[in-house]
């Protein structure tokens, strides 16, 4: 149910191409981590949440891209609920360097 309902919402986000991959396609692979993004999860994001996670960050491999990305999230960020300290702790809990933040507050200006 949560999957069909948060594919609506993501097909209201512009279907733009954002080099190697779409705002959907970002979105969705941050999808299994909402839960432990909007702090309803577990204390630590699923392992599918880590993977999506990594495979977006290998995708946005460049400082265009990643900044296309984080104008695609920051709002989606905000309309989905998530909370900045779990979005902030994401990466070392999937122990992976994350270039792009998933953060209502963050100026994507600043991406590099």
């Amino acid at each position: 149910m949560v999957v069909v309902v948060l594919g609506m919402m993501v097909s209201k986000f512009e279907a733009r191409q954002i080099d190697d991959i779409t705002c959907p396609e970002a979105l969705l692979s941050l999808l299994p981590c909402l839960p432990f993004l909007q702090g309803t999860g577990g204390a630590t994001p699923p392992k599918n949440c880590c993977d999506g996670a990594n495979t977006l960050n290998q995708k946005a491999n460049t400082t265009p891209i990643r900044r296309d990305v984080c104008n695609c999230l920051k709002p989606a960020a905000s309309r989905f609920g998530v909370k900045p300290d779990k979005s902030k702790q994401l990466p070392q809990l999937c122990n992976i360097t994350l270039s792009v933040p998933f953060d209502p507050n963050i100026d994507c200006n600043t991406v590099q």
